[in-house]
């Protein structure tokens, strides 16, 4: 049993914050919903400083600076100097569209430790239609240069689902030829816009299982860093195949354990991440709406330690399904966003993992495995 830990046992490794919800683009899978406008509820310059003197406590971490789009606030490098200033790393997670050399400058001047850019196809045609905005891929790869050539490092992110998942090795093959650090991919989260095409467009069952599969044999060949997100069950994928390998004898790489390719477990919200939105609201991570608390009403600390929900995602007990008698469990804990995302329940089982627990097919009587 993991047991919910005393006050300081749990700290924040990866703090994600919408700075707004305004954006120039529209994402068909957009978590936020995002509009043109930036929304009069965003907090005020003020507020977030005095959010990050909270967030300081548990320095040092990664704040990724989100959106909608973050490069639409105009004090966003205000804010990631403040952050820096309070011993607190930052990075940016952007669309890269509206980085020219004036702002890759500006980014470079902040400080901010890594940008992360969107591209969800190999090619101009996928991904401008899955942004919604012409021009879209050619401005991305376009700024991915520009903080290359300042030495800032980068870093790829493609969210897959049908539209794009046979495009993968090419878009790999995309980020080794940039030249960027890391490639990050993500499986679809059934929230916000992305509700709308999670019937048709999400990954699941054997076929997420063939692409995780993939993706582990690319991260033993390729110099980047390579990795998934809201898909725990790749944790699951490669501590099994690294058993194999140790039991056929193969020498099997170390893992990170620090930096922003460190490898840790499968979902970490509640954990070791969490999400602020652009009004305060802190959410175990940005796909799974259900609030935690608002930092305009309660400090970070109480909600980060005190929060229900943080408690339950603490607990590995509480897991329903094959997720809670799922030997994996501990290092998988299976998507929660996406358990509640399908069923209402963030407890639920992963809907998209095929795996079987070896106790589902245990002998009822006793002795007998």
């Amino acid at each position: 049993m993991q047991a919910h830990g005393k006050p300081g046992t749990y700290r924040p490794r990866l703090v994600f914050w919408e700075l707004t919800t305004g954006c120039n683009l529209r994402c068909i899978h957009c978590r936020a919903s995002a509009t043109e406008l930036m929304s009069p509820d965003d907090l005020t310059y003020a507020e977030c400083t005095g959010i990050i003197d909270q967030l300081a406590e548990f320095a040092p971490f990664i704040l990724v600076l989100s959106g909608g789009e973050p490069l639409w606030r105009r004090d966003v490098f205000d804010i990631a100097k403040y952050a820096r200033d309070r011993r607190i790393r930052v990075a940016l997670a952007t669309n890269g569209t509206l980085i020219d050399e004036a702002m890759a400058q500006r980014i470079a001047d902040a400080g901010i430790e890594r940008v992360s850019i969107s591209l969800d196809g190999a090619d101009p045609v996928t991904h401008d239609t899955f942004r919604g905005h012409k021009g879209a891929f050619a401005a991305a790869v376009k700024g991915i240069e520009l903080l290359k050539e300042l030495g800032v490092s980068t870093q790829i992110n493609t969210t897959v689902s049908r539209h794009n998942a046979h495009e993968l090795p090419r878009i790999l093959k995309l980020a080794e030829e940039l030249g960027v650090q890391a490639f990050h991919m993500f499986l679809l989260v059934p929230v916000g816009c992305g509700l709308t095409i999670k019937d048709e467009q999400a990954i699941q069952g054997e076929e997420a299982e063939e692409i995780l599969e993939w993706f582990y044999e690319q991260s033993l060949a390729s110099k980047l860093e390579l990795k998934a997100t809201c898909a725990p069950h790749y944790y699951r994928i490669m501590r099994q195949r690294r058993a194999e390998a140790r039991r056929a004898g193969e020498k099997v790489p170390e893992l990170a354990k620090e930096g922003m390719h460190a490898v840790t477990k499968g979902c970490l919200a509640g954990t070791a991440v969490c999400f602020i939105s652009h009004q305060g609201e802190v959410f175990p991570c940005g796909y799974l709406p259900v609030s935690a608390g608002s930092l305009r009403e309660t400090p970070f600390r109480e909600i980060w330690e005190k929060a229900p929900i943080f408690q339950d995602l603490r607990d590995t007990e509480k897991l329903e399904g094959k997720c809670g008698i799922c030997e994996f469990k501990n290092v998988c804990m299976g998507c929660r966003a996406r358990a509640y995302g399908m069923t209402g329940d963030y407890l639920a089982e992963e809907p998209f993992c095929v795996y079987e627990p070896r106790k589902l097919h245990a002998d009822p009587r006793p002795g007998v495995q």
